[in-house]
C-alpha cells in the first residue's frame, strides 16, 4: 500500500474508535434513583399532561379530481378551511391517479376549495355534522375562459 492509503486506513479507524466511545458513553445506564430525587406529581409545577389526540373520530374527505376530458389531474392542490374561518387549516395534493384523502375534526363544516393551473377555482361546502364519519367527493375541472390564469 501506498503511504496515502495508510493514511486514509488510520483515520478512518480512528474516527470508528471515537464513534464507539461515544456509543458507548450514550448507552450507560442511568443511575437508579431514590425516593427521595423522584418529584411527585403534586410537587412538581409543570403543565399537565397533555391528552394524546385520535384520529379515531376524525371525518374522511376523500375523492378524485378529474380534467375536462374526463381523465384523471394529478397534482392538484386542496385547500380546507372550517366553514367561516379565513385561514386555510388543512391543505393536500392530488396523488398521480388524481385521488386525495384528508381527515379533518368532526362537528364542523368545511369548506374545500381546489386550484389548477389552467382550471377555474372550485369551492364545496363538506358537512362533517352529520352522523357518518366520511365523504366521498369527485371534482371536474373546467378550463379557464379567455386567457391564463
Amino acid at each position: 500500500m501506498r503511504p496515502r492509503q495508510w493514511i486514509i486506513v488510520l483515520y478512518t479507524g480512528a474516527l470508528l474508535a471515537l464513534c464507539a466511545v461515544a456509543l458507548g458513553a450514550v448507552q450507560d445506564p442511568a443511575t437508579p434513583q431514590t425516593l427521595a430525587s423522584v418529584p411527585t406529581p403534586a410537587a412538581s409545577t409543570s403543565k399537565p399532561a397533555k391528552k394524546k389526540y385520535s384520529h379515531a373520530d376524525d371525518f374522511l374527505i376523500r375523492g378524485t379530481v378529474f380534467n375536462d376530458k374526463a381523465l384523471s389531474a394529478p397534482g392538484v392542490q386542496l385547500r380546507i378551511r372550517r366553514a367561516g374561518d379565513k385561514k386555510f387549516r388543512w391543505e393536500s395534493y392530488t396523488n398521480s391517479r388524481g385521488e386525495f384523502a384528508v381527515r379533518v375534526p368532526q362537528g364542523s363544516a368545511y369548506e374545500m376549495v381546489i386550484r389548477a393551473k389552467g382550471f377555474t377555482e372550485q369551492t364545496r361546502t363538506i358537512d362533517a355534522k352529520r352522523g357518518g364519519n366520511e365523504e366521498s367527493i369527485a371534482f371536474r375541472l373546467e378550463p379557464t375562459v379567455g386567457g391564463k390564469k
